[in-house]
């Protein structure tokens, strides 16, 4: 039973993201879209104002997540997967930024959510005093295609997608730790038939390609703590994903953490209280505990 504070938990504000036009190739005209149906329900397309939704919590941790939901880039799962995870988070005590950013399925280049994933890490980084939070407890989180965003913005976080010379451009992009739920991990055979796949690379992509924007090909023992979800019936993106990239950081001497639950399919969120997996945030936050009880250093 949720208290009175988690009950009269703030609403959130929206910040943009860039100063008029953003950069990159691609426009797009009209109004969002949100899916009505299907399991596109809840979720928005049409993007032409990359922004933020921040969830201030009523009594902070001190702790941020920037929060992303899947969709194959080209739509963001809100409802059911990026939003009650915020909204969970908020009631616990992050401060929270849900990230609605542009997708290349509206027409937009494929670097164009990284830009903004990008973008996002270091506004929340440049304005955590304003938001009441620590610089080096700022994590990021994504579902699905989500996870794929948020696993390549902290494995690379300094790879040149635009040139920006604003003040948040001297914050650092890199989060503090990364939490990825059933990620689009490779995009390699055997799983080559994913979305994701096709919005970024194409349909016939070169291996050069595949390798590239691969999340297990990036592994360095300097990745921020990582902590990994899936779901062994996961028909999208199956364990295998995240078994690639759990063996590729741990390799290479990375902290890393990896749970497969028998049960829950894709696209799961926060799960319902029958399902095992729905104790995945209690994981999670257990396992934040252990890796912020010395401080984490931010690379800078």
């Amino acid at each position: 039973m949720l208290g009175s504070a988690a009950l009269n938990a703030q609403d959130f504000e929206e910040i943009p993201l860039w100063p008029g036009k953003p950069p990159g190739k691609g426009d797009v005209s009209g109004p969002e879209l949100i899916g009505s149906k299907g399991a596109g329900f809840g979720a928005v397309s049409n993007v032409s104002n990359p922004r933020l939704r921040v969830y201030r919590p009523n009594h902070p941790n001190g702790r941020a997540v920037l929060v992303i939901g899947g969709g194959g880039y080209f739509r963001i799962q809100l409802w059911k997967e990026s939003t009650p995870a915020a909204r969970w988070l908020q009631r616990n005590g992050y401060t929270v930024f849900e990230l609605i950013h542009r997708l290349p399925g509206d027409g937009w280049e494929a670097a164009a959510p990284f830009m903004d994933a990008q973008r996002a890490m270091k506004i929340v980084r440049h304005r955590a005093d304003e938001f009441g939070i620590r610089p080096d407890r700022i994590g990021i989180l994504g579902f699905s295609a989500g996870g794929h965003l948020a696993g390549y913005t902290a494995l690379k976080p300094d790879q040149a997608f635009y040139a920006g010379t604003d003040k948040f451009e001297t914050a650092s992009a890199r989060p503090d730790f990364a939490v990825l739920l059933f990620p689009v991990v490779t995009l390699r055979k055997p799983y080559d038939t994913t979305r994701t796949r096709r919005e970024i690379v194409g349909r016939e992509p070169s291996l050069a390609a595949q390798e590239l924007w691969s999340l297990d090909t990036h592994a360095s023992k300097n990745a921020p703590p990582m902590i990994l979800f899936s779901s062994a019936d996961d028909q999208t993106t199956p364990p295998g994903h995240n078994i690639a990239l759990f063996e590729a950081l741990n390799r290479v001497g990375a902290s890393v953490e990896m749970h497969i639950f028998s049960a829950g399919g894709h696209g799961w969120g926060l799960g319902t209280p029958d399902q095992t997996l729905s104790q995945w945030p209690t994981l999670f936050t257990a396992w934040l505990d252990t890796q912020i009880t010395q401080p984490i250093t931010q690379k800078k």
